[in-house]
């Protein structure tokens, strides 16, 4: 696949509903826009063999259980402890090949194994640290796929919440802890990751490849465009930055002053 191919398949992702949002087809079209030509296939084989195993253990364990055995003791899934800052972390590809990453780029494969054997798994977009929400008979409990899948007691989560700079009034409310976010949003956490460790490697043209995946991901969004021609004006691409941010124009824009302002510094550069 080229990058190309890659940007269309974001493209359609953007447009489909919530509801139809292809997680693990999209997190491979993220993947090879960064490096493209790569085989997928070991995506694909790693998340069929997941769903398979875990729908074969739905019926003599709890689905959290049976989640968490599936994804980090079958399929050997886990956070990488020794070295968290390795690009393959945030990479699906990588990440299916080393059986280590990332929370957020855990989370697709758990995401896309629990959805294709029948439990209800979503994201939480916990401070500092993505989650998963399960739902349970007995109610739902977060799961921590970078530590193995392991479960997080609401002590543990206000706990959590309280050092990321939550006020208590909020660290001990568990329904704002685990609020629920869409596969859409879990995506494009993750190219948020990608786009703020470029910019502090002053690597700009892969911080502009993550920016614009976020663009595509979620076409009503305008702040990934400013990201975008913040990334191009640093490359000198000024003709580039000026297109993103006409197209961050045509999205709906409360900050309107915030971008006029960009266009004129960029114009300014070109005259």
């Amino acid at each position: 696949m080229t990058r190309e191919e890659a940007e269309r398949l974001l493209t359609e992702a953007g447009q489909a509903d919530d509801g139809d949002f292809p997680l693990l087809e999209a997190a491979i079209a993220c993947a090879i826009h960064d490096y493209p030509f790569r085989d997928p296939g070991p995506v694909r084989v790693l998340a069929a063999n997941a769903a398979q195993r875990l729908s074969e253990r739905i019926g003599e364990e709890g689905p959290d259980d049976a989640l968490t055995e599936t994804m980090a003791a079958d399929m050997r899934l886990n956070g990488d402890l020794l070295s968290f800052d390795h690009p393959g972390n945030t990479d699906v590809i990588d990440v299916a090949e080393r059986r280590r990453g990332l929370s957020v780029a855990l989370a697709v494969f758990y995401i896309d194994a629990a959805r294709r054997a029948g439990v209800k798994c979503q994201g939480v977009d916990f401070p500092g640290h993505f989650l998963l929400r399960v739902e349970t008979p007995e109610g739902p409990v977060a799961l921590d796929p970078f530590s193995q899948g392991r479960l997080v007691l609401p002590s543990e989560l206000t706990r959590r919440a309280l050092r990321a700079g939550l006020t208590p009034h909020v660290a001990d409310r568990l329904d704002v802890l685990m609020a629920p976010v869409s596969d859409r949003e879990c995506l494009i956490r993750l190219q948020n990751v990608l786009f703020i460790r470029a910019i502090k490697a002053l690597d700009y043209e892969s911080a502009e490849r993550s920016a614009l995946r976020r663009a595509l991901l979620d076409p009503e969004d305008h702040r990934p465009w400013l990201d975008v021609a913040a990334a191009r004006e640093k490359q000198g691409a000024l003709t580039g930055a000026l297109e993103a941010l006409a197209r961050a124009r045509g999205v709906d824009d409360p900050t309107e002053a915030r971008r006029l302002l960009s266009v004129d510094r960029v114009r300014m550069q070109l005259n």
